[in-house]
């Protein structure tokens, strides 16, 4: 019996791979497409049972695509799974003529691409249903990796793609890796996962194990990996204080800094209770972006209809923040005080948020509780000053996972969107 068959069709290589590994173990017959030209003509040579396109594609649109499988008889009835960064809700309804079974928009919840997937072939995926929570970002050139309730293998795979995204995006030269994993109960049966684990964060970042640490106070952890020849030189620690040493980036910091970095995300993790939000899959992986993002496409695709909000008493910072949009087409509405952005939003919605926590009148913390009170999700970046000890920690609290460091520079703030909105999973 012949293997079902996949076509991809995206411009991120780190999609592509993932996918095309994900499926390949799974038995499928993967064959993948750079845009929209190479994807049409791999549609017509060899039709598969099923395409997965992205939206927004190069050299031949989503739609010119659609419209020239739907002319050939022989590809006409191939069933299709669309992806999108952001689509207009109207030009989304045009395309359902073509096909098409399920959109997804990034980022993608791959459980559900799986399941839809599998009902389309009629087969059967099979998946690590561990609970686990696994999420990175990049904060001071640090990759910081915090995972929760358990190992699950299907979210370490996406962990790896999402390492190598973020040190292409920050172009990383020596990576330094800190894994955040003080909730966590360990024993000798999570031996072969947390192996695994590591194996995959050195591969995928090139760190040298002594530049990993380990925030955790399992007793099995600290045995296990001073056990192992490959892990001897990763230090696992219960003080955030200590883990941070060495890691944290001197060149953007006061001399005296260090000490309250630490002190940051050591009240964030090591006082608070153990997490209680629900189990989601936020791996995500950027486009291809090239060294200048100023002059990068993928950059200036996501910039054309992004509408950002900057709350900061700060007129410099507003047009710093401006002027760094304005060349990617995107358009950016300031508010000197977290009261003028609250109105705003009950008849505007920002696709992302640049906060400040220290404003008169209503501030930074203020206008995060108004936010969760009103069951309103957006993504956030918060700015703050290094000495804004206490800020800082009760806006981690708030859940707030990236900040930027003031004084901000348009490649900070250009590569910290990017990490944040131009995601596919």
């Amino acid at each position: 019996m012949p293997k079902a068959s996949i076509l991809i069709i995206d411009e991120s290589d780190l999609f592509r791979d993932y996918l095309k590994d994900r499926f390949t173990r799974a038995g499928l017959d993967v064959a993948v497409a750079i845009n929209g030209l190479d994807g049409l003509a791999k549609l017509r040579n060899d039709p598969p049972d099923v395409v997965i396109m992205d939206y927004h594609l190069s050299r031949r649109s989503c739609r010119e695509v659609l419209e020239e499988k739907a002319k050939d008889p022989n590809t006409a009835s191939v069933p299709v799974i669309l992806t999108a960064q952001k689509i207009d809700k109207n030009r989304l309804l045009e395309l359902v003529q073509f096909n098409i079974r399920k959109v997804f928009m990034k980022p993608v919840k791959m459980d559900t691409l799986y399941a839809t997937l599998a009902s389309i072939l009629d087969t059967r995926l099979e998946m690590d249903s561990t609970p686990c929570i696994i999420e990175a970002h990049v904060n001071d050139n640090i990759v910081f990796i915090e995972i929760a309730r358990g190992i699950n293998r299907e979210k370490v795979e996406l962990l790896r793609f999402k390492i190598r995204e973020l040190i292409e995006l920050y172009g990383i030269q020596k990576p330094r890796v800190l894994i955040m994993m003080s909730d966590m109960d360990l024993s000798f049966v999570d031996g072969s996962n947390l192996d695994f684990l590591l194996r995959t964060i050195l591969d995928a970042s090139g760190a040298k194990s002594r530049a990993v640490k380990i925030l955790s106070r399992s007793a099995f952890l600290h045995e296990f990996v001073s056990g192992q020849a490959d892990y001897r030189d990763i230090e696992v620690l219960a003080s955030l204080e200590y883990a941070l040493d060495g890691l944290v980036a001197q060149d953007t910091l006061a001399a005296d800094a260090p000490e309250d970095k630490a002190s940051i995300i050591t009240d964030r993790i090591l006082s608070a209770q153990p997490s209680q939000r629900t189990e989601i899959l936020s791996m995500r992986f950027d486009q291809e972006k090239q060294a200048s993002l100023g002059g990068d496409k993928s950059a200036a695709e996501l910039g054309g209809g992004l509408e950002i909000a900057v709350v900061d008493d700060d007129f410099v910072i507003q047009e710093l923040l401006k002027t760094t949009f304005s060349q990617l087409k995107a358009t950016v509405s300031s508010y000197p005080n977290g009261r003028y952005f609250l109105d705003a939003v009950r008849s505007k919605v920002f696709d992302l948020v640049f906060l400040d926590l220290r404003m008169p009148e209503v501030d930074g913390f203020g206008v995060l509780s108004a936010l969760h009170a009103q069951d309103l999700e957006m993504p956030i970046i918060v700015l703050s000053a290094v000495t804004q000890r206490e800020s800082v920690v009760r806006a981690f609290q708030a859940g707030v996972k990236s900040y930027l460091v003031k004084p901000l520079k348009p490649d900070q703030i250009l590569k910290k969107t990017l990490e944040i909105l131009k995601a596919n999973f």
